[in-house]
C-alpha cells in the first residue's frame, strides 16, 4: 500500500488507516459497532498484511475499552505500527474530566499509555477545540508530553481553519511542538473542508487525516435514487454530518459514484474513498468495520488510482455553491489566486 508523509513531519503512514471507534461497543458506541478481542485481533491482523499502519482511536470511545482491545490486538506488533488517540471527550463527572486543560490532558495521556498497554503514543490528538482553555496552555501541555517521551508527535482534530492556523502561530512563537495533523470530516456528501481547512494543510504542511469518507453510510449503495432507505441504516439524510443533504444531490452523487464502481468492478464505497486520496493535503484516509468482508472491501480502496475525469465527474456531482470570500477569489480576484 502506497505510503505518505503525515504532514511536514518524517513519520510515513499508509494511505489508508484503520479506526477502532467500532471496538467495544460501550454506550453510545453501541450503534457503531461491538468488535471484541478475538474479533478485533483478526481485524488488525487482517490490516497489517493489507498494509496498513496507522491504528486510530480515542480515549472517549467506549470509555476507555476502544484503547484496552486496540492495546490488547497489537501485542508483539507495537514497533510495527502507529498508534494515534486522542483526549478532551469527558472521562468522568468531575469538572476538569473532560476538556483540553493541562490537567485534562496529563491525567488523559497517562490513563491512554495504561490502556493501550504501551511505552508511548504515536499521534497524540486534541479530539475537538476547547474555547474555555488557552491554546497556549494546551501546547505547552503537550510539548512536555513530547519532551517526557510519552509523545513522539501531536495532531488536533474537528478545529476551524482559524482555530488551527492560531494553534500553529502560538507554537511557531514560544518554540513548542507543532501539529502534524489535523483530523477531519471529508466527503462526497460533505466538502465543507474544502473551504479553509484544507488551504491550511497545504499552506502550513499540515497532513489531513480524513474520518467519515463514506458520511456514515450515504455513500455504501444503501442509499439509492427510487429505492426505499434501508431499515435501521446508520446513515440517514436528516441525520447526516452538517445537519442533513439534499435527497436530490445524494442521489446525483450516488449515481455517478455506482456508474464508476460498475466500470471499474469495484464497491461504492472503494470509489467514494479513492476520490478523497487525489485531494491536496491529504496524508490518509480513516475509515471503520464492523467485520472481516467490510474490512477488505474498504482495503481494496487503495489498490487504484482514479482517473482525471472520474475526478471532474464526481467534483461537478458533489458540488455546492461556494461560501464568501472563496467564491470571490473564484472569479473577481482569480487572477491573483489560482
Amino acid at each position: 500500500m502506497e505510503r505518505r508523509l503525515l504532514g511536514k513531519s518524517g513519520l510515513s503512514v499508509s494511505v489508508l488507516s484503520f479506526g477502532a471507534m467500532t471496538f467495544g461497543g460501550l454506550g453510545m458506541m453501541a450503534m457503531v459497532g461491538n468488535t471484541q478481542e478475538e474479533e478485533a485481533a483478526r481485524l488488525v491482523d487482517i490490516c497489517i498484511d493489507g498494509g496498513i499502519n496507522l491504528f486510530d482511536t480515542a480515549d472517549a470511545y467506549s470509555n476507555g475499552r476502544s484503547e484496552e482491545i486496540l492495546g490488547h490486538a497489537l501485542k508483539g506488533k507495537r514497533h510495527d505500527v502507529v498508534v494515534a488517540t486522542k483526549c478532551w471527550g469527558r472521562m468522568g463527572p468531575g469538572p476538569n474530566d473532560i476538556g483540553s486543560s493541562r490537567l485534562h490532558i496529563v491525567q488523559a495521556c497517562e490513563a491512554s499509555l495504561k490502556r493501550l498497554n504501551t511505552d508511548y503514543i504515536d499521534l497524540y490528538q486534541i479530539h475537538a477545540f476547547d474555547a474555555l482553555t488557552p491554546l497556549q496552555e494546551t501546547l505547552r501541555a503537550l510539548d512536555d508530553l513530547v519532551s517526557a517521551g510519552k509523545v513522539r508527535y501531536i495532531g488536533c482534530s474537528n478545529y476551524a481553519g482559524w482555530q488551527l492556523m492560531k494553534a500553529l502561530a502560538i507554537s511557531d512563537k514560544h518554540g513548542y511542538e507543532r501539529y502534524i495533523s489535523h483530523q477531519l470530516y471529508y466527503s462526497l456528501a460533505g466538502r465543507d473542508a474544502e473551504t479553509d481547512l484544507l488551504a491550511v494543510g497545504v499552506d502550513q504542511g499540515v497532513g489531513t487525516i480524513v474520518w467519515g469518507p463514506l458520511a456514515f453510510g450515504l455513500l455504501t449503495g444503501k442509499f439509492r435514487r427510487g429505492k426505499p432507505d434501508p431499515e435501521g441504516a446508520r446513515g440517514t439524510l436528516a441525520g447526516a454530518p452538517g445537519g442533513g443533504i439534499d435527497r436530490e444531490k445524494l442521489d446525483t452523487i450516488t449515481d455517478a459514484l455506482a456508474e464508476i464502481a460498475e466500470a471499474r468492478g469495484c464497491s461504492m464505497g472503494n470509489v467514494a474513498m479513492n476520490y478523497l486520496l487525489r485531494k491536496p493535503a491529504i496524508s490518509t484516509v480513516l475509515f471503520g468495520a464492523r467485520n472481516e468482508e467490510q474490512l477488505r472491501d474498504n482495503i481494496a480502496a487503495a489498490s487504484w488510482t482514479m482517473s482525471d475525469e472520474e475526478l471532474a465527474r464526481l467534483d461537478t456531482a458533489s458540488a455546492k455553491p461556494l461560501p464568501y470570500p472563496q467564491w470571490a477569489f473564484k472569479s473577481v480576484f482569480a487572477e491573483r489566486n489560482p
